[in-house]
């Protein structure tokens, strides 16, 4: 286990170890997709939309107590599944620990050998999306602005 990862991240990781087999993996995550809470329509904009995705992924980062709170949801469900994982993963962390993340805890979950091409790219891009609205928050500009 990584010193630098965070508990939420290794709960994960442990959790997808348990699936061997990828039928499972996708089990695992079509069930993260189902506990995702809904994201009110108002929140599907352009601005919070993840470039790159070949589904439609909506993402909405918020500070809370120092914490990010972060809420998002798409039209595809191993992508619904893998925004899911991700939310679980960084929510309550600060801005600073989620900027300092490197996205390669994917590989200790195995799901990088189960998903297709752009399904992996698609993850990153989820990745790299939540990581710009962290530090969006981190520097002081409103929830839901854009870094480019």
């Amino acid at each position: 286990m990584p010193a630098d990862r965070p508990e939420s991240i290794e709960k994960i990781v442990a959790r997808f170890q348990k699936a061997a087999d990828p039928k499972r993996r996708y089990e695992q995550l079509l069930w993260f997709a189902k506990k995702l809470d809904p994201l009110p329509d108002e929140y599907k904009t352009a601005e919070n939309k993840v470039p790159g995705c070949v589904s439609q992924v909506f993402v909405v980062a918020d500070l809370v107590d120092g914490q990010v709170v972060y809420q998002a949801d798409s039209d595809a469900q191993i992508t619904k599944g893998l925004v899911a994982l991700l939310i679980k993963a960084l929510n309550g962390l600060s801005p600073a620990e989620i900027v300092a993340l490197s996205p390669d805890f994917i590989k200790d979950t195995q799901l990088d050998v189960s998903l297709t091409p752009s399904r992996a790219n698609g993850f990153y891009n989820i990745f790299k999306t939540m990581q710009q609205k962290a530090q969006a928050l981190a520097n002081g500009t409103a929830p839901g602005a854009v870094i480019s």
